[in-house]
């Protein structure tokens, strides 16, 4: 993600598209545009769509780490239970069975939690939530698509990441000494 900063310092807004949103803090203190992950949008989105919603993640290993993320982002009320479908993020695209797993995974996180939507807890799984949706009769958010409307709203809206001061200003110079002293200014 930096380095899609340093490359296009110009860009409307970046879209850090894994779930986990790793490193989203560091990226808005670089970047003057809008920064968002995927996982933070989804959440705002899938919030009014119902009295709760539930996520659908990957791997069991991952559910912690979202936990973590709505209660960060203010939304652990908001969400009823995280699941994992079980499939590694690489095999979402070579799996015959994604689909099939998928959808199954959503409509018991459904009956399980007694939830309103469902969050698709992996960028690679957003070319499923239509399908999902449609099948299952409620909302479906994948967070790409959550993510690429709202940065689109604040470019129109003229909204930029402040970085003049507070958290997220550009940090300052550091020195490096020791064993990081190569990687310095």
């Amino acid at each position: 993600m930096l380095r899609a900063i340093a490359d296009d310092p110009a860009a409307d807004g970046y879209l850090l598209a894994c779930f986990g949103d790793p490193g989203l803090d560091a990226a808005r203190e670089v970047a003057s545009a809008p920064v968002l992950g995927i996982a933070e949008a989804a959440f705002h989105l899938a919030a009014p769509l119902g009295r709760g919603f539930s996520v659908v993640t990957t791997l069991a290993r991952s559910m912690g780490r979202t936990r973590d993320l709505m209660n960060h982002y203010g939304f652990g009320r908001h969400c009823l239970g995280v699941h994992a479908c079980e499939i590694p993020v690489l095999e979402l695209e070579t799996n015959p069975d994604t689909a099939e797993i998928l959808t199954k995974s959503c409509r018991e996180a459904l009956l399980e939690d007694s939830s309103d939507a469902i969050v698709l807890g992996c960028a690679g799984m957003a070319d499923h939530a239509r399908t999902i949706s449609a099948e299952l009769g409620v909302p479906v958010i994948d967070g790409v698509s959550a993510g690429v409307g709202m940065l689109s709203a604040m470019a129109a809206m003229g909204l930029y990441t402040g970085t003049a001061s507070g958290e997220f200003a550009a940090p300052g110079p550091k020195r490096y000494t020791g064993l990081l002293r190569d990687y310095g200014v």
